[in-house]
């Protein structure tokens, strides 16, 4: 003997008819088309035509939430994206700056200034600058 669940009871008392009672009857069951089952579903009283069209305004609400979720998810997406895309931005651009002002930096220089000046024909002074005082009383 298997060890399975016997799909008949078996008992001597019983007799030809009772037995037959007992076996399980298997269901010839086929496949319905998805109209039928909804034919079937609202006919049936499982859900009825005035219960369905009672849920309707809800069902349209659920549908709008569902649509403002999606839409909410979207533009989150959409502004992430944009966020990262600015922040990519401003890091170069900060690096451009960086850069610039190291450049701007070394080309103030004195010597550099000078080199630069050279070609124009204008000299580095050698002695101080001289203060030039000017006597408001004698004029």
């Amino acid at each position: 003997m298997s060890n399975q669940f016997r799909p008949e009871i078996e008992e001597e008392d019983l007799g030809a008819e009772e037995i037959q009672l007992k076996k399980p009857r298997k269901r010839n069951r086929e496949p319905e088309s998805g109209k039928a089952f909804f034919k079937k579903l609202f006919t049936e009283g499982v859900v009825t035509k005035e219960a369905a069209t009672d849920m309707l305004p809800f069902l349209l609400f659920l549908s709008v939430l569902c649509m403002l979720y999606i839409a909410n998810s979207h533009m989150a997406v959409k502004n992430i994206r944009n966020i990262d895309k600015l922040n990519k931005e401003v890091k170069e651009l900060s690096w451009e700056f960086k850069s610039l002002k190291a450049d701007l930096m070394f080309k103030s220089k004195l010597t550099e200034v000078a080199k630069k000046v050279d070609t124009l024909g204008i000299k580095e002074l050698i002695e101080p600058p001289k203060k030039i005082v000017i006597n408001a009383n004698e004029h």
